[in-house]
């Protein structure tokens, strides 16, 4: 099955903001240039971040994940492909998938793909087996 990522505003959002509190705190605690270098470092951060994991602008931005099994392939917005088994330190909840494939954590949210999309990949990260319908269910 394959899952295409679209941008989530949302979590770019939320990146966004949580960069620019950290940048806010480093700002309070550490007053002078310093402070203000550290806290625009962190805000710049925090754009480039919610650009390239949450808005995929980057050309190393995960745009598709395919799954087999319990294997998976992703597919980053140059056009590269590259087979990754999933970690075991894999994280699902109703808000999120964070998923380690290929030595990066890719993570999911539900505006990235449709409703049954996601809990097809949260059904898959957590037991390694898409859903499906028995053989008798179909014929009834």
């Amino acid at each position: 099955m394959r899952f295409e990522l679209k941008p989530s505003r949302k979590l770019a959002l939320a990146i966004v903001a949580a960069h620019a509190l950290a940048a806010g705190a480093v700002a309070i605690v550490l007053p002078g240039v310093a402070g203000i270098a550290i806290a625009a470092a962190l805000a710049a951060l925090g754009a480039i971040a919610a650009w390239n994991r949450a808005l995929l602008g980057a050309d190393r931005s995960v745009r598709a994940i395919t799954v087999a099994g319990d294997q998976a392939s992703v597919e980053l917005a140059n056009g590269e492909r590259f087979a990754a088994a999933p970690g075991a330190h894999r994280h699902v909840n109703r808000f999120m998938v964070a998923l380690p494939l290929g030595g990066r954590t890719i993570l999911v949210t539900p505006d990235m793909l449709g409703r049954d999309s996601f809990r097809a990949l949260r059904i898959w990260a957590l037991w390694g087996k898409l859903p499906g319908v028995a053989g008798k269910q179909l014929g009834a």
